[in-house]
């Protein structure tokens, strides 16, 4: 009984090893190669995580960075714009915005951000324990930004 019972184990975590082995890790997003070939050759994620640019603005954007050189195709443009406006899309303006833009941002992509939503006291307790983390949010933005995140992200 104690050989069968072995001999299944030992049946069963070879084939989740070997079932693990033949998957493909997950494959970044045409948009997201695009980016990572096209603007990461001349800067790195802050100037893109800090913009927050509609469709309008990062076709713009990525346009005069084509022109300074940035090797994007022009088949390549609309999809590299597409991945920009969803990973790195607009926020809604107001007091606050640049302080989320300029802090939050140094850890969190925009997309987490969008993702998270709570009432005002949850993203009060979230933005303490943030800084307790130690980010850089200073006395004078906190309320700003408190403010900022619970009238644009609070609970659905």
């Amino acid at each position: 009984m104690r050989k069968t019972i072995l001999w299944f184990c030992v049946t069963v975590f070879s084939a989740i090893i070997v079932f693990a082995a033949g998957q493909n890790p997950p494959r970044a997003e045409k948009g997201e190669q695009i980016m990572n070939e096209a603007c990461m050759s001349c800067h790195d994620f802050r100037p893109i995580d800090t913009q927050a640019q509609d469709k309008d603005g990062w076709t713009k954007l990525v346009k005069t960075m084509i022109d300074k050189g940035a090797n994007v195709s022009t088949e390549d443009t609309p999809v590299l714009v597409e991945y920009l406006v969803k990973k790195h899309g607009p926020l809604p303006n107001g007091a606050g915005k640049k302080i989320l833009l300029e802090t939050c941002t140094l850890c969190h992509d925009l997309g987490r951000v969008r993702e998270h939503s709570g009432t005002r006291e949850e993203w009060e307790g979230l933005l303490v324990h943030m800084m307790g983390e130690g980010a850089p949010l200073a006395d004078e933005d906190f309320e700003v930004l408190l403010n900022y995140l619970a009238r644009n992200f609070g609970p659905r």
